[in-house]
This record gives C-alpha cells, sequence and structure tokens, in this order.
C-alpha cells in the first residue's frame, strides 16, 4: 500500500482492533478446573512416592520428559502414567471418574458439588409391595433467596410414570441451607418388575410463597440397586437435571425428523401414562352347597364361582382442581349380553389413596371363566356433570404382562385368594362406555 505525501494514514477501528488483538492463531484459555480436577469421593487415590514429582506441580509449559512432547499434561492423564498405569491410561477420562450416584463413606461431603449434598435411606419390603424412603438430611444447600438461606423442601418421583400420581413430598425447613428432615415417605403397590425397570428422581426445592418453586438440583436412584427388605444408604451429589435435546440445536434437514419424532413420543408416554395403582383380590371356587353356620341346621348358600375383592388404590391421579378425586370402581365381566354383570363400590371424597375393600360375586363355571374378560376401570365422581375416566385395566386370556400372570393363577389355584397390585392406564377400555 502506498501513501502520498501531506496525507494522513487513516485506519478504523476494526482494523485497529484486528491488528492489536489478534497478532496471531487464537488459542483456547485453560480453566483452573483441569489443574484440579474434582474426583469422586469413593474412587481409589493413588499416592505419589515423591511428592515433587505429582503432576500437579507441573506447570501448563512445562514438558514432563518422556511425554512425547505432549503441549499440555492432563492432571489425571499424568497421575495414571505416573502410578505405572501403562498405556490405557490415555483412555481414561475425568468425567468418567465421576459417579453422580455413589454412597459415600464420609459425612464431610459438601465440597462435592455447589448445589449441595442429599443423604436419603431406601428400603424394599416385599412382602406388602412398599417401598419406603427415609430422607434423612442436606448439607450445603445452594442460596436461593435474597438472604442468603432457602426455604428447602424434597419431592419424590417415579421414573417413567405421571409425576401428578406419584409425587410424594417432605416438609419445609425454612431459612436453612444444611436442613434435616428425617421424614420417611412410602410408595405402595411396587411390584417386583418396578425395582428393575424404575428410577426414583428425589428433587430438592425452595419453596416461594409469592413466586414459584425453585429447583435446587435432584438426585435419581435406580431401584434395582435396593435389594429386597434390606435398607440401603445413600448420600449424593445434587446436579442440575438433564438437559432436554432441542431441535434447533439440529441442521435444518434434521429438524423435521426432530419435530415429528418428538410428537410420537410424546404420544407413545401419553398413552402408556400411569395414572395410580389398584390392588385387586381373585378367586374362583368350585360351585357347591356349604353350610354357613357348620352345624347342619343353618343356611345353605352357593358359594361357586369368581369373588373380586377391591381393597384399595394408590397414588391416582388428581382430577379435580382441588388437587385432588372422589374415586370409586366399577367392574364388568364381559362379554355381557344382558348386562348385568357392573358392579360398583362406594364413592371415597377427596382422596388419593382410597381404600374400599369390598367384595363382589360372579355365579359362573371355570369353562365359562375362561371366555371372559375382568374390565376394571376407576372414575372420579363429579356432581352434575359427567364423572372423569381415571384408569383402567383388562384381566383375562388375552392380556399381558401382570394382568395375565394373574388371571392364570386365579384360575390354576382354585379355592385361594391372589392379590396383586396392577397399573392403571389412561386407555379407556374399548367396551365400557362412557358415563
Amino acid at each position: 500500500m502506498t501513501v502520498r505525501r501531506g496525507k494522513k494514514l487513516s485506519i478504523t477501528i476494526q482494523e485497529h482492533m484486528a491488528i492489536d488483538v489478534c497478532p496471531g492463531p487464537i488459542r483456547p484459555i485453560q480453566q483452573i478446573s483441569a489443574y484440579f480436577p474434582r474426583l469422586s469421593p469413593t474412587s481409589p487415590t493413588p499416592v505419589s512416592p515423591n511428592p515433587a514429582s505429582s503432576p500437579l506441580s507441573l506447570s501448563p509449559g512445562v514438558v514432563a520428559p518422556g511425554m512425547g512432547g505432549a503441549n499440555l499434561l492432563s492432571p489425571v492423564l499424568a497421575q495414571g502414567r505416573g502410578q505405572g498405569w501403562g498405556g490405557g491410561a490415555g483412555s481414561l477420562s475425568l468425567t468418567s471418574s465421576v459417579d453422580t450416584s455413589v454412597e459415600m463413606n464420609s459425612d464431610d461431603s459438601d465440597d462435592c458439588t455447589a448445589l449441595g449434598t442429599l443423604e436419603f435411606e431406601l428400603r424394599y419390603e416385599q412382602s406388602n409391595s412398599e417401598l419406603h424412603c427415609t430422607v434423612l438430611r442436606a448439607k450445603g444447600l445452594k442460596p436461593m433467596d435474597f438472604n442468603g438461606l432457602a426455604d428447602p423442601y424434597v419431592k419424590l418421583h417415579l421414573l417413567p410414570g405421571a409425576c401428578k400420581a406419584n409425587k410424594l413430598k417432605t416438609k419445609t425447613i425454612r431459612n436453612c441451607l444444611n436442613p434435616v428432615w428425617n421424614e420417611t415417605l412410602t410408595y405402595v403397590g411396587i411390584t417386583e418388575e418396578d425395582m428393575h425397570r424404575k428410577t426414583l428422581r428425589l428433587s430438592v426445592c425452595d419453596e416461594d410463597k409469592l413466586t414459584h418453586n425453585e429447583l435446587i438440583g435432584e438426585s435419581r436412584v435406580a431401584l434395582k440397586r435396593v435389594k429386597p427388605n434390606q435398607t440401603k444408604h445413600f448420600h449424593t451429589c445434587l446436579e442440575h437435571p438433564p438437559p432436554v435435546p432441542s431441535p434447533t440445536a439440529m441442521g435444518e434437514a434434521l429438524r423435521g425428523i426432530s419435530c415429528y419424532l418428538r410428537e410420537w413420543e410424546n404420544e407413545q408416554l401419553h398413552s402408556l401414562e400411569e395414572r395410580g395403582r389398584l390392588l385387586l383380590s381373585l378367586q374362583f371356587l368350585p360351585p357347591e352347597d356349604t353350610d354357613v353356620d357348620g352345624g347342619g341346621g343353618g343356611d345353605v348358600r352357593r358359594t361357586g364361582g369368581l369373588y373380586v375383592g377391591v381393597k384399595r388404590c394408590a397414588h391416582l391421579a388428581a382430577m379435580d382442581v382441588n388437587g385432588f378425586s372422589d374415586p370409586y370402581v366399577k367392574i364388568y365381566l364381559k362379554p355381557d349380553s344382558q348386562k348385568k354383570s357392573k358392579h360398583k363400590t362406594a364413592v371415597m371424597k377427596k382422596t388419593l389413596n382410597p381404600e374400599f375393600n369390598q367384595e363382589f360375586f360372579y355365579d359362573i363355571s371355570l369353562s365359562e371363566l375362561s371366555s371372559k374378560t375382568l374390565e376394571v376401570t376407576v372414575w372420579d365422581y363429579d356432581l352434575g356433570r359427567s364423572n372423569d375416566f381415571i384408569g383402567g385395566v383388562c384381566l383375562g386370556c388375552q392380556s399381558q404382562g401382570d394382568a395375565l400372570r394373574h388371571w392364570m393363577e386365579c384360575l390354576k389355584n382354585k379355592g385361594q385368594r391372589v392379590e396383586r397390585w396392577h397399573i392403571l392406564t389412561n386407555e379407556l377400555p374399548r367396551t365400557v362406555a362412557h358415563e
């Protein structure tokens, strides 16, 4: 570029900043956490025999001899090489050494995470199908209020499942970052299959009276880690909820497919959404004449047939604006050409965990019962308008899963009362008419 005499060289501010700021290629700035890795409390910490040769004492620009000319020494990699881990140490990553749901042997674990830690116990009673969660305490919670404190409480959810139907909640501790609850929350109707496929989510939230409650952090535990009839202690680090993948983060060509897949997935989850649990008892007695009083001179009645006992429901979906339901149960034995198989329990007001303890009888033979289907539906009673359907289950030879197993056990074990919990889904049986 030539500049004439008498003329001043003018440089724009963009050119000036480009010259001063970008003299060469931009290098990434190393984070402090790269030199001080945060390992899991239960992971073994190698002890270096010579403190002077510790890899953490190396500066970013220093290259240890025999490292193959590495520009920057990774702390975890250097630690593995210093302890003679061999060539396989190169595959070790920092994230792989962190376990977000591990039992901590030490009670002092406030420095594990900026959100805090949560201590709780789980126990599964196999005999009565109950899962007990004792929320003990939290330590070092993140301040959420202007006064530097928080009003924490813990919510429990079973995943997958309807959050409103299976949500349990502890009391709220005011103005505290190290709350102690010592509160036991119980899930009933938890089967062995649930223990193998479900995950318990514990969310620590800050209660705000004027605004929405804020999430401090959460911890998730797979129930398959809990052995039946044994208490398992957990001391976990709270973490942020996993991010939901957004279609906007993908390319233009994949956005349409991603939106379609997301709608399809939501539809599938909605169709299989749990609406609560139902405890049923089935008993088939061969037709015979029995003496009620047992003395030979009492009344004689026919007791043969199918006895259906509606015991109780648990964690029903809330259908009313007050957060509760007014549930009752209807049962049908289909096909029913004469429409005489309908039975109905009493209505329980304002509850999501009703106890019915009612039994109904069908006078039917075993050969006829093999071709029948027992339909059980739970409804929310509404005065002056149509009742709301909460959930239902069908038991018969054409059923699947627990419903089929319960039905077959009843037919094989004549005279024995068989009880089993069933999952209510929001899929209305086709043969059931809306009220």
